[in-house]
């Protein structure tokens, strides 16, 4: 049956996910579990990672530039598999730079879906705040993330009667990417001890960075048991299907996977083989 939404003689290309490195390997896994028809395109910008600690206006201009590839790639949907992008960048690029640059395109987060399951609301909500499903929240993110206050604005756009505590984890993301795995636990079980000083029971924790799940043992063993860890990539990848179901026209039949980076391709897949037991080689971008 043709698709109405898709133009005559235009096939659906592959989904692209973007990240600063190995972290969104997380999501695409994700998205391949639960999408096992779809073909996506990976790019990590291994060459500039990571991000979190660079400034705003960095952050934009090399998410844009992924973005930019991906759309070479035949990718006319493109997901920022990267938290630091999505709230730095994605609001920005969707309205001042997307419209001229790729109006047939789109570009979303990861960030978003867990906006809406803490809230309980989709993004497409106009109404006024409504009270939310938790009511303390602990995120732990990038230091840009954490600077941009996007995560607490855009959920006190929609929810009342919540309380949230923002805690930066500075080196995690280098220790994860470097193959020190202690030295990430550590780092993470170091800011979970720092942000119960000042939330002793949040009733749900946000890993609000793409490489955070890897060490989510080590965040989970210093939490208290009754805290709920939400799962970014799963979220990520419900949100995925939804959307695709309505907006079908993205939607590709299932193709070549491919894996690009900005770095060195063999060190990339070397290390991502060491962090994720991942297979697949990169290619140059």
């Amino acid at each position: 049956m043709t698709d109405p939404n898709i133009p005559s003689g235009v096939a659906p290309g592959p989904i692209g996910v973007f990240d600063s490195g190995l972290g969104g390997l997380s999501v695409l896994r994700a998205f391949e579990a639960r999408l096992p028809d779809q073909a996506f395109v990976y790019l990590g910008d291994h060459a500039n990672a990571p991000y979190g600690d660079r400034p705003a206006e960095e952050i934009r201009r090399l998410t844009m530039a992924g973005v930019e590839r991906l759309f070479d790639e035949g990718c006319d949907l493109v997901i920022l598999a990267c938290n630091t992008a999505s709230a730095v960048a994605l609001r920005w690029m969707q309205e001042k730079w997307l419209p001229f640059a790729g109006p047939e395109q789109r570009v979303l987060g990861v960030f978003v879906p867990v906006i809406e399951a803490l809230t309980g609301r989709n993004w497409g909500y106009l109404g006024p705040p409504t009270p939310a499903r938790v009511k303390r929240v602990a995120l732990f993110a990038t230091e840009a993330t954490v600077a941009s206050g996007a995560f607490t604005r855009e959920l006190r756009l929609r929810a009342t009667g919540v309380e949230v505590l923002e805690t930066s984890c500075p080196g995690l993301v280098d220790a994860l990417e470097g193959g020190q795995r202690g030295l990430a636990e550590e780092i993470a079980e170091l800011a979970v001890q720092h942000a119960l000083k000042t939330m002793p029971f949040p009733d749900a924790a946000v890993l609000g960075c793409t490489h955070y799940p890897l060490v989510e043992d080590a965040f989970r063993d210093v939490l208290p048991d009754e805290t709920e860890i939400l799962s970014q990539p799963e979220i990520a990848a419900e949100s995925l299907a939804d959307y695709l179901v309505r907006h079908p026209r993205f939607a590709g039949a299932k193709g070549e996977d491919l894996r690009l980076t900005t770095g060195d391709p063999g060190r990339v897949t070397a290390q991502a083989r060491a962090l994720l037991g991942a297979h697949r080689p990169f290619q140059s971008a």
